[in-house]
């Protein structure tokens, strides 16, 4: 079991002076928001931050998400969204009535632009350390250059991990524990975080799904990922056996972010983010459309060009 270690930042005067010092630098986020595409803009439209269930609360955007997980000894945040989104991450911690500067770990599930993107600015304004596991420490060093299927499409800026996480590791903070579960294929490092919570006295297991999407990629004969196509089967196989009261995932539309929003605000006896049967349908789409492509790879098509996603 991985319990945090003390930071490097560790006084409370050296943390606060931390926002000020990163604002007198130029911002990663300001400089990459003038090369914002007009799909980046519709993923970044801001969300009013709301309690999921338990100590879970959604931080992200419209469509790139992000959340904060509530300890009594300083909280989580699990993937820092597009370099652009960190600021609004922030801003929604306070909104809810949290304070950033208690932020101690941030976790991510995997190493795109898109989800780690916002990393190194959450860093150096809140002190965290930044965890995430072996497969994708390369790709967050050289943020993001080099990819596998994108190239140098998708930079971000670059970190480096303060702790690696091994598959299955439990990471504990203030009695709360996180896992670890490596679900390859998406990316090398792709992590599935999992949680339980108690929301109206009832236990809840809450799965963070890594996206499983393969947008763009080759899937046969891939001379930068040989095993892929084999990575994603096992993390298929060890998802369905995996069990999931309340579905999260990293992009919004994966697990009806916006309407389940709604029925939460309409009916908040009734939690629409418990939804284990979401789950398994999102996970047997996913797989078909994963083996359809396989199939037309085989037949000689080529892969059709996608985003990160």
């Amino acid at each position: 079991m991985l319990r945090p270690n003390p930071r490097q930042v560790s006084s409370r005067r050296a943390r606060l002076l931390l926002p000020l010092l990163a604002a007198l630098l130029p911002s990663a986020a300001s400089a990459a928001a003038q090369q914002t595409s007009d799909e980046e803009r519709a993923w970044n439209e801001p969300v009013e931050p709301f309690r999921v269930a338990g100590n879970v609360y959604y931080v992200g955007a419209t469509e790139v998400a992000s959340y904060l997980i509530t300890t009594p000894e300083g909280h989580f945040v699990l993937d820092g969204g597009l370099p652009q989104t960190a600021p609004q991450i922030l801003s929604n911690i306070e909104r809810l009535g949290f304070d950033p500067a208690d932020v101690e770990l941030l976790l991510n599930s995997h190493a795109h632009y898109d989800h780690a993107g916002g990393l190194a600015e959450l860093e150096a304004r809140t002190g965290a350390a930044i965890l995430l596991s072996a497969g994708d420490v390369d790709q967050a060093r050289r943020g993001g250059l080099g990819d596998f299927a994108f190239g140098d499409r998708f930079a971000f800026p670059a970190f480096a991990p303060d702790r690696v996480v091994a598959d299955g590791e439990a990471v504990t903070l203030g009695g709360v524990t996180m896992t670890a579960h490596v679900t390859p294929g998406h990316t090398r490092g792709c992590t599935t975080w999992t949680l339980r919570v108690v929301e109206a006295g009832e236990p809840l297991d809450v799965l963070f799904l890594c996206s499983v999407t393969a947008p763009g990629y080759r899937l046969i004969g891939n001379a930068a990922y040989p095993e892929i196509l084999e990575d994603y089967r096992a993390t298929f196989r060890r998802l369905e056996a995996m069990d999931a009261d309340v579905f999260l995932a990293n992009h919004g539309s994966f697990f009806d972010l916006h309407a389940k929003r709604a029925q939460l605000a309409a009916t908040p006896a009734r939690n629409p983010f418990v939804d284990p049967d979401g789950y398994r349908r999102h996970l047997a789409r996913m797989k078909e459309e994963l083996e359809r492509k396989a199939k037309e790879q085989r037949s000689g098509e080529a892969p059709k060009p996608g985003a990160a996603r």
